[in-house]
């Protein structure tokens, strides 16, 4: 990874930017070493949060959480969202809830669990 701000605006490797690191990063690691192909700012921003704590600019993460114990997680993308949320609810019968970036909100309850795709 890099942070030089001198690189070629139009190389054709993405960057990614985080305000509170104050730093911007081309992602020719992942797409070079990582392999991640077109996954590489996905995987650029879940090693990002790992290290840091928050996500670079841009990635706002889905989140569940159970209502009924303390059980949650955050994905970047809704299918393992909801997958998580429907599995939990399913064997625990617990209610969780899901909350998306694009403000989808929606609540998994082990009745309507097994309808949720």
């Amino acid at each position: 990874m890099t942070d030089d701000a001198s690189a070629p605006e139009n190389s054709g490797v993405p960057t990614v930017s985080c305000a509170r690191c104050g730093r911007e990063w081309e992602l020719d690691h992942e797409l070079d070493d990582l392999h991640a192909g077109n996954r590489a700012v996905e995987q650029f921003a879940l090693d990002h949060e790992r290290h840091t704590g928050h996500y670079p600019d841009d990635v706002t993460p889905w989140t569940v959480r159970c209502q009924h114990c303390p059980d949650g997680e955050q994905f970047l993308s809704e299918r393992p969202a909801r997958r998580w949320a429907t599995t939990h609810a399913r064997h625990t019968r617990h209610t969780v809830h899901l909350e998306g970036p694009d403000e989808t909100d929606d609540v998994v309850s082990s009745g309507a669990s097994e309808s949720q795709p």
